[in-house]
């Protein structure tokens, strides 16, 4: 479980990278850059499975695909339902749609834990539980604040607790699917790269894109491969609370960008926050009591204690 949270954490910090990193690729719009995004992660996901020995499961996903074609609806639903997050990461603030989806992602840890109830039958222990409390207030300030339920804040919400149901009920909760839903989405991701032969122009005159573009890509396959093995590595209720790290994270790169914080908001960060530091407080006890254990086991080269 600690590998599984380290990576969930990691994978946050690379998103919370991420959502700076696009303020340097002017002058690609958002769409642009969901499109690059996407045709460049694909090599390099595709080069980590070869290397650490994970493209097995993409053969054996390619043998049940052509014994039972009608899987293939099911993936392309899968590769729909993430390609939709993805385009949204980029597509919103570029659109004055930011806010909504920004309450899509404070109310997705929340809709991920009622998943793991309802559907895994998972327990939260105590501690997740008052994580589960203080994000509850900071979400329904949130919501208070909103006044209304827009749509991209259920495509969020919902959207992705659905992509992960799906990926475990038919098996492809694996970097295997991860990888046939990027290739379904290459023809996708090439239109909006593209862009009707403006991206020949832009990159014409800002060379400086290249590089760019080429880490864009290294930072976001680093960043999937990360979410999608924690999201196989954790229960649904702790990778759902874990997902408030990158919210916190794309807080700190707002301001560092020269955004503030009203009054008002406040009451959403304060609780959220609380909840973040519960979760690291509890896998820190996680750690320690490991530790401990692997510390009280006797060497084989020794006699057990009595």
């Amino acid at each position: 479980m600690s590998i599984g949270v380290i990576l969930s954490v990691l994978a946050s910090v690379l998103f919370g990278g991420l959502y700076y990193f696009s303020t340097l690729l002017a002058p690609l719009d958002g769409e642009q850059i969901f499109g690059w995004r996407m045709l460049l992660t694909f090599p390099f996901v595709t080069l980590f499975m070869l290397w650490a020995g994970y493209w097995p499961l993409a053969r054996e996903l390619a043998g049940r695909l052509r014994r039972r074609p009608v899987l293939l609806l099911v993936q392309l639903l899968s590769a729909a339902l993430v390609g939709l997050q993805l385009w949204l990461f980029m597509w919103a603030p570029l659109n004055g749609r930011a806010l909504e989806v920004s309450l899509g992602y404070f109310l997705l840890p929340l809709s991920m834990v009622l998943a793991g109830f309802l559907i895994y039958r998972e327990q939260p222990s105590r501690l997740q539980q008052l994580a589960i409390l203080c994000a509850a207030v900071g979400v329904g300030n949130a919501l208070i604040q909103a006044g209304t339920i827009a749509w991209e804040t259920l495509a969020v919400a919902v959207g992705y607790p659905l992509y992960f149901i799906l990926r475990r009920v038919r098996g492809t909760d694996h970097l295997g699917g991860f990888w046939f839903d990027m290739l379904f989405l290459l023809p996708v991701a090439g239109w909006f790269a593209w862009n009707g032969g403006v991206a020949m122009t832009q990159f014409a005159d800002s060379p400086r894109l290249y590089p760019l573009v080429g880490l864009l890509g290294v930072i976001s396959a680093a960043a999937l491969v990360a979410y999608i093995m924690a999201s196989r590595l954790l229960t649904f209720t702790l990778f759902g609370l874990l997902g408030y790290v990158e919210p916190v994270l794309l807080v700190l790169v707002a301001l560092l960008l020269g955004e503030s914080i009203a009054r008002h908001e406040w009451l959403t960060y304060i609780p959220i926050w609380l909840a973040v530091a519960v979760l690291m407080f509890e896998g820190a006890r996680h750690v320690r009591r490991n530790a401990a254990g692997l510390t009280a086991r006797p060497r084989s080269d020794e006699p057990p204690r009595s």
